[in-house]
């Protein structure tokens, strides 16, 4: 697969440029983010590339950064968000924005978004906020910063399913406290809030 695409422009538009690569032009889809930071034609050029297989054809799009490949790829994990979904999204916000929109759970910022829905916003954050800390955040901020706010992240969301569940705010979160104290290993939403469950089963 092609991750990667060096070479000059050759052509410029707004919806995708043609990268000549030692004689082979390339057509590669991008969004408006990244046509902002085009160099003019005849200009060198590197962009980070998703290969997109399909039985008639093969499709690259290419991003500015790496941040930006990293956002659309999670995107497109999401049931009902593909490609040219996804290419919208960053088109109508910087990544930096969607970061902060997915983490925080922002859904009035993302319904900003041309074609965003609420059901579509709610989606993405559904899916994507733990995946969005974890991955893009570690890459973005010092990891002991990230960390302290996943963390935070992280204890809120499994306090809040515990209080929706009936259990009382202070006990819910000395039994979160305990299993934190004495796992060994980083953990997710879903088996902290098993584990926590168990303490209070008990």
């Amino acid at each position: 697969m092609i991750a990667l695409i060096s070479g000059k422009i050759v052509y410029k538009g707004i919806s995708h440029v043609i990268v000549d690569v030692q004689g082979v032009g390339y057509r590669v889809f991008i969004p408006l983010t990244t046509f902002y930071e085009l160099p003019e034609t005849g200009q060198p050029i590197t962009l980070h590339i998703h290969t997109n297989v399909k039985e008639d054809a093969i499709n690259l799009f290419g991003f500015n950064t790496v941040q930006e490949r990293d956002f659309f790829q999670l995107m497109i994990s999401v049931s009902g968000i593909g490609p040219k979904v996804a290419m919208n999204i960053l088109s109508g916000i910087s990544a930096p924005e969607l970061l902060n929109a997915i983490s925080g759970g922002n859904v009035n910022k993302l319904v900003r978004i041309p074609g965003v829905g609420k059901k579509m916003a709610e989606r993405l954050i559904l899916e994507l906020k733990e995946k969005v800390l974890k991955k893009i955040m570690l890459e973005a901020v010092p990891a002991a910063g990230v960390q302290s706010r996943v963390d935070d992240i992280l204890m809120e969301d499994v306090l809040s399913a515990l209080v929706n569940l009936g259990y009382k705010s202070n006990i819910a979160r000395d039994a979160l406290d305990k299993v934190l104290r004495s796992s060994e290993e980083e953990l997710g939403m879903d088996k902290l809030l098993k584990k926590t469950l168990k303490i209070l089963a008990g």
